[in-house]
């Protein structure tokens, strides 16, 4: 988008599109972001301003932590939750509810973060270098500390039923 010339964008995070403040009631660390989860409205906000394209892209936000800064007192714990895994299946919940048609969601998390920063990527053309995912948007599962790839288990969304898988991902020559 452009203002008065001036080339703007917007990003969101899975989280702040799938959860609201309701999951830090019971002092979840694993909820505690900055900036804060926020109300129901805010969050249908949030969908709004991706809906209507205000908001570009949408990017993990991914921000590790190990279990000694979040397993304490909810004031002295750590900011951030990992997101790598889930947004892909949280994302396809914007889809679900007619936020977003698929291609839509797929380019705020490929195409249009690539363009935003210049770099190649998020498209496929003759001549250049792999770039695709092959999802299976239907495979439900149950989000398990045991099955997240990351070293850092920080996510609320354990023991949550998702849906939507990354099956295989090419990327080189």
């Amino acid at each position: 988008a452009k203002e008065e010339g001036i080339p703007i964008s917007a990003e969101t995070a899975p989280h702040y599109f799938s959860l609201n403040h309701d999951a830090v009631m019971e002092y979840d660390t694993r909820a505690k972001v900055n900036p804060a989860l926020r109300t129901p409205s805010d969050v249908q906000a949030i969908k709004n301003g991706l809906a209507n394209g205000v908001i570009d892209a949408i990017a993990t936000d991914h921000a590790p932590q190990s279990a000694l800064e979040k397993d304490l007192e909810f004031d002295k714990a750590a900011f951030g939750m990992i997101g790598l895994e889930t947004a892909l299946p949280l994302t396809l919940e914007l889809v679900r509810d007619g936020t977003l048609g698929l291609p839509e969601a797929i380019a705020k998390l490929s195409f249009n973060p690539a363009t935003l920063l210049g770099i190649p990527g998020g498209h496929l053309s003759v001549g250049s270098e792999a770039d695709l995912a092959i999802i299976d948007p239907e495979y439900e599962y149950v989000l398990e500390e045991k099955d997240i790839l990351s070293k850092s288990k920080n996510s609320p969304f354990i023991g949550k039923t998702l849906k939507g898988r990354n099956e295989l991902t090419m990327v080189g020559a």
